[in-house]
């Protein structure tokens, strides 16, 4: 038989041809200035010029992450300048994820709005998911659990509350995906009030998530996307953003290729879905959300706590309140879901402490 082929080793070398973003002067002040069209701004021409002037500058400069420490001991190059913002992330996460593991605290839950819905903007009203979240909260609450609920509605309506798109390092490779996200602030680009370091610790403390949200064109509300999209770093993200120095594709490749053990920081969190929808998509969105947690190693609470149902179904949107309204059968599934995620929470905190004892005084 011929003699096999030597394997070759592969090309790390990242792969590039994409036309550059870059902007020249004159259209980077111009798109800057444009967030000044208030005429409360017309006697600060002379001021907003200095300040174009400066914002040019942090940019040609690309200065993503001006302020920056040297990282120090426990990181793989303790002389690497990391910036104060992933520092200070990344200590609220390791708050969060001993809280997770107190056994002796009280329970949590994360109650998650995913509608962009709410009578604060455009619609002039709030959505039936905020109203599901009501319902389940008042499970919760009365048996004593910590619920935090996560409104996602407020990207659309809050002042400089955003989430920022993922940027796909995790496709280059999974070391480049760091723990927690470090591609935001870009404070070069612009790219600031970046929500996900508040939200990244809600799912680290939380023993159980629950998820409500209405289907938009047979897909979770935009909104929902991009939390769901900036939480990849949890599921094999890389805790030291100096073993790649930053955003080095080749050596993030290089360090994959050593062996990665793909670190699951959500693991063990029971979760609970409810998906509603006017007229077709929720068997799709509530299959999607579900297989999405499980892949993350989060363990499905039980049947009863993953829900997908119409309101209304066909009708007028103008009636869809008043349909849920009418539905009691609907809300007490919603009540159902959040029994059973509480009851997966409590018992999984029995087994973990033994006797149980301590499981049920934090909840009651």
């Amino acid at each position: 038989m011929p003699d096999e082929p030597a394997a070759t080793a592969p090309d790390l070398e990242p792969r590039k041809g994409s036309p550059s973003p870059r902007l020249d002067e004159s259209e980077f002040k111009k798109r800057f200035l444009s967030q000044f069209k208030d005429r409360a701004y017309a006697t600060l021409e002379e001021e907003l010029g200095k300040v174009a002037a400066a914002a040019w500058d942090a940019y040609a400069n690309s200065r993503k992450s001006p302020i920056t420490k040297k990282a120090g001991p426990g990181f793989a190059d303790p002389d690497y300048d990391i910036a104060l913002d992933w520092l200070s992330a990344r200590d609220e996460i390791r708050a969060a994820q001993a809280r997770f593991e107190d056994k002796t605290a009280p329970l949590r839950v994360l109650l998650i709005n995913g509608s962009s819905r709410s009578e604060h903007t455009c619609p002039g009203e709030l959505s039936k998911s905020f109203r599901m979240v009501d319902i389940a909260k008042d499970v919760f609450a009365a048996a004593g659990v910590v619920v935090n609920v996560l409104d996602l509605s407020r990207i659309a309506s809050e002042y400089g509350r955003q989430i920022h798109p993922c940027k796909a390092c995790f496709s280059t490779s999974a070391a480049l995906c760091h723990w927690p996200c470090s591609c935001y602030p870009n404070y070069s680009l612009g790219q600031i009030h970046d929500w996900m370091n508040d939200i990244y610790p809600m799912w680290v403390e939380a023993h159980g998530i629950m998820i409500v949200s209405p289907v938009n064109w047979y897909q979770t509300p935009s909104p929902m996307k991009l939390m769901i999209d900036r939480l990849v770093c949890a599921d094999g993200g890389n805790p030291d953003p100096t073993s790649t120095h930053g955003k080095h594709a080749k050596e993030a490749k290089e360090l994959e290729m050593q062996g990665w053990d793909y670190p699951r920081h959500l693991s063990g969190r029971l979760f609970s879905v409810v998906v509603h929808g006017d007229t077709e998509g929720v068997e799709s969105v509530r299959r999607s959300v579900s297989n999405w947690l499980t892949s993350m190693d989060l363990i499905p609470a039980g049947p009863l706590a993953e829900v997908e149902r119409y309101i209304g179904y066909w009708e007028p949107y103008a009636t869809s309140h008043d349909a849920f309204e009418r539905d009691r059968a609907f809300q007490e599934e919603v009540r159902n879901a959040a029994r059973t995620l509480l009851e997966g929470i409590v018992s999984r905190r029995q087994r973990q402490d033994g006797s149980g004892r301590k499981a049920v005084e934090a909840t009651t």
